[in-house]
């Protein structure tokens, strides 16, 4: 069946051109860290947010002001962890997973890979997409928390401030 009535689209139509809006608003006073790729925290609150604009738009039984509310509370929800976390790393530590590293000093740290579900494959991509041909030109590969894999090159290694826990590659500062 292709619909049921015009009503039911024109239903559709106007929720979702007000829904979409409610969710522009929210999310632009809400800042850019709402929608941040930072780690499955953050994409626990993205996945949530779309789940609940489709059930504003699908459910009959779901009103817009219900949906914008649940996309609100979604929001605030979101911006109370992230406000937690900021000033308690107990908080910080339960929302969010520390960096693993996949690689060090061009030797590859098998027991992490396991634990986080890594391939050696992968590691290559990220050298390869980093423009490294080889694990030996690498000081560093370093599993972020957003799941993305940061290269971190021997030329490059400098005082290693940024390195995960102060992991330092053999002979850095």
């Amino acid at each position: 069946m292709l619909f049921e009535d015009s009503a039911n689209l024109l239903r559709t139509l106007l929720l979702s051109m007000g829904a979409y809006g409610s969710l522009i608003l929210v999310l632009r006073l809400s800042g850019k860290r709402t929608l941040a790729k930072m780690n499955a925290f953050d994409l626990v609150v993205t996945v949530a947010l779309g789940s609940t604009l489709a059930t504003i738009l699908l459910n009959k039984d779901v009103t817009l002001a219900q949906g914008v509310l649940a996309l609100i509370a979604l929001v605030l929800l979101q911006y109370a962890i992230a406000w937690l976390s900021v000033r308690y790393s107990s908080i910080e530590r339960l929302a969010k997973a520390e960096p693993a590293v996949l690689l060090r000093d061009g030797k590859l740290v098998e027991d992490t890979l396991r634990r986080e579900r890594v391939t050696a494959d992968e590691v290559k991509s990220a050298l390869r997409s980093s423009g490294l041909g080889s694990f030996e030109l690498a000081a560093m590969v370093v599993l972020e928390t957003d799941g993305s894999l940061s290269v971190v090159p021997k030329s490059s290694v400098g005082l290693c401030s940024a390195f995960p826990r102060d992991e330092r590659p053999n002979g850095a500062g």
